[in-house]
């Protein structure tokens, strides 16, 4: 486990980070900072912005917290494994568990994709993105996961490189040990994209274009049908022990 300070709050800044370098708050950040933490001058947070590590900066302001002059970094930047999280959205509060969850979980970029039985017609992306920010900043995490527009699953499909492992969660698909499957599976060299479908399930030709695509390794979630915000946490889990930055350097 790398040393961090789970004590010291944090912040997303979207500024370059260097040694001396003074930043001026937005109004959320400076309520956030002031209201909500209780902090003000002459107190010391941590900041990132996902490209130049961790580092900690100093509170400035009379008020209220209205600048930041940045100390010293704590931590260089590091990489996510390169996890693409393809999901059918679901509504509100769902919706931002799961990609919080996703976060979490090290995704590297979040694509929804528009499925047959899709339960959200419409897809706020900037709430997206905020929750991947939330998200980053509760859990000492330095790279921001990539947010990109919804699709429907059959552009999604047509346009992706073919050349990366294509881990079809299918809750058809024949009872396996999962991590053996993952394990014997085929290359991931060149990335992964984990697919799942919404809580009705994929329709027989979305399953027929999924199954169709190069190295696809469809997979079984176990005996009981998982709602589709459990099975995102359930199948990064897997991909990332098997496949992922859960098994160590090497």
């Amino acid at each position: 486990m790398p040393e961090f300070d789970f004590r010291a709050p944090r912040l997303f800044v979207d500024a370059a980070l260097r040694e001396g370098e003074r930043i001026v708050l937005e109004r959320n950040q400076s309520n956030y900072l002031g209201n909500v933490l209780r902090l003000s001058a002459g107190d010391n947070i941590l900041v990132f912005n996902g490209r130049d590590g961790e580092w900690q900066a100093q509170i400035g302001g009379r008020k209220r917290p209205d600048t930041l002059t940045i100390l010293g970094r704590t931590r260089p930047q590091d990489r996510l494994p390169d996890i693409a999280y393809v999901f059918a959205p679901l509504k509100h509060a769902r919706l931002d568990y799961m990609v919080q969850k996703a976060v979490e979980m090290g995704a590297s970029a979040l694509q929804p994709v528009l499925t047959r039985h899709t339960q959200a017609s419409r897809v706020n992306v900037e709430r997206m993105r905020a929750n991947v920010i939330e998200a980053a900043e509760q859990c000492g995490i330095l790279s921001l996961a990539a947010v990109t527009e919804p699709v429907a699953l059959d552009r999604f499909l047509e346009k992706r490189e073919t050349s990366r492992l294509l881990v079809f969660c299918d809750e058809a698909a024949d009872i396996g040990n999962p991590i053996g499957a993952l394990q014997q599976g085929l290359s991931a060299t060149e990335g992964i994209d984990v697919v799942i479908g919404p809580e009705g399930g994929f329709a027989e030709e979305e399953r027929t274009l999924l199954l169709r695509q190069p190295k696809t390794l469809r997979l079984s979630l176990g005996p009981r049908i998982l709602r589709a915000d459990t099975a995102g946490v359930a199948a990064l889990a897997l991909v990332q022990a098997a496949l992922g930055d859960w098994r160590g350097p090497g």
